[in-house]
């Protein structure tokens, strides 16, 4: 790849979509601008009276072009779900997938970076955790490029675990499943540009291939490996390790795969770059909606035995009866649970993987798998009254910690020692020039 890439953005799904074109765009041959409204009727799409196959509106002027997106879903199936009214740059393209309309950005691979590391995370986070975190992000955007027509589910002697290439005609999705993109919406400061445009085309590799850099919010203080979250293939780059060095030495992690030192573990608060709760880096770095989770290092969540059998056969669409208890059967690297029984008066199954885990014990998402549960509250029939969750991090724990790592770009680590921390032996190359786009 020696060009910068175009990227195809599918930003919402729904029966009919509300836009504005803030400048003029052309469609088959006419110029439009000004709010439109597209509808699904009868397997075609209808705008101001006239019928189409599909809408691909071309900016007018490109350097210039904008539209504005309402009634956008973020944070989907998260406990910080809302809609928003969002603006983007580049071309829109409106199609048909399954009786709904969709809307699909179409804009070149570093202006649409620029969104994402202001999305992912806050425009104002440190320079490091800015530059590392556009390369991871063009990294698994690069990786993932092609792969489109995989199932979003993939089942395995009763295990699920979730790909996230999986959409059949755009390249990416907006929101978490993939990279949160939220076009021009989120501020993109002075910062962001630089942080993009000085590590323009770099991206990870691994003996010649795109790494697939994988990223969550907080790894609790270990990493989790690949295998233990999706399709059992490891990645070398994507490692067993602790969130915490002293100067240039890493420090050594307990066997966290060993239920004795996993609840050592999780009880604890061992140190760790993403051990923080000082409000002014959290301030920077996290987006309004995720500051409201204060507790992501180590987190409580508590749960009656009427209200866990009500979540657990709503969400897993299996009745088990009453709870009788939640069992650890397999940890990962990082202590989070892979495999979990779940022992009914009707039913016993182990389910799985992690984010299998996380959907079925909570109304949208636990922070993450590594929990471990007390039982308190013994009821007159012997089943516990109430179930405790203690658990560690925000996320799958795999590749990068975004808040381990804005803490280490405070320290002073630059983005390629904070890149080699959490992607050890991986190598970081240019691959592209980008073309004259305005980020």
């Amino acid at each position: 790849m020696r060009t910068e890439p175009d990227i195809q953005v599918g930003i919402l799904s729904a029966p009919s979509i509300e836009f504005t074109l803030s400048t003029p765009y052309r469609l088959q041959g006419q110029m439009l601008e000004g709010p439109q409204k597209a509808v699904y009727a009868n397997g075609h799409i209808l705008l101001n009276g006239q019928s189409y196959n599909d809408l691909f509106f071309e900016p007018a002027i490109p350097a210039r072009a904008s539209f504005i997106l309402h009634r956008v879903t973020i944070g989907i199936g998260f406990h910080w779900q809302r809609d928003e009214v969002q603006h983007f740059q580049g071309a829109l393209h409106i199609i048909i997938e399954e009786g709904r309309l969709t809307a699909v950005n179409i804009i070149p691979a570093e202006a649409y970076l620029a969104s994402v590391i202001s999305s992912e995370m806050k425009a104002t986070a440190p320079m490091g955790l800015l530059k590392a975190h556009a390369v991871i992000s063009r990294s698994w955007l690069l990786a993932n490029l092609g792969h489109r027509a995989e199932p979003q589910q993939k089942p395995d002697g009763g295990l699920v675990w979730y790909e996230r290439t999986a959409h059949t005609h755009f390249d990416v999705c907006a929101d978490d499943h993939c990279q949160r993109y939220q076009g021009i919406t989120r501020a993109t400061t002075e910062q962001v540009r630089q942080a993009v445009a000085e590590t323009c085309g770099e991206v990870l590799t691994y003996e010649g291939q795109i790494c697939d850099a994988r990223f969550s919010k907080c790894c609790g203080g270990a990493f989790e490996e690949f295998p233990y979250c999706w399709a059992d293939i490891h990645y070398p780059y994507l490692h067993r390790g602790r969130d915490w060095r002293i100067g240039k030495q890493t420090v050594s992690l307990p066997d966290l795969t060993r239920e004795a030192e996993a609840e050592r573990w999780i009880r604890s608060a061992p140190p760790a770059f993403c051990h923080t709760a000082e409000p002014g880096l959290l301030a920077r770095v996290l987006n309004n909606y995720d500051q409201e989770t204060s507790d992501f290092y180590r987190w409580r969540v508590e749960y009656g035995q009427d209200e866990l059998a009500a979540l657990i056969r709503e969400r897993s669409r299996t009745d088990f009866g009453r709870i009788v208890d939640l069992i650890p059967v397999a940890r990962g690297t990082s202590g989070r649970l892979w495999q979990l029984k779940i022992v009914g008066t009707q039913l016993t199954r182990i389910i799985g993987k992690e984010l299998e885990i996380r959907r079925t014990l909570s109304p949208t998402h636990l922070y993450s798998s590594a929990f471990v549960v007390d039982k308190t509250d013994c009821l007159p029939d012997g089943l516990p009254g109430r179930f405790i969750l203690t658990g560690a991090g925000w996320g799958h724990g795999v590749g990068l910690c975004q808040i381990g790592a804005a803490v280490m770009a405070t320290q002073g680590y630059n983005y390629r020692e904070i890149l080699h921390h959490y992607y050890a032996g991986a190598d970081i190359e240019c691959i592209y020039q980008a073309k004259n786009s305005q980020l």
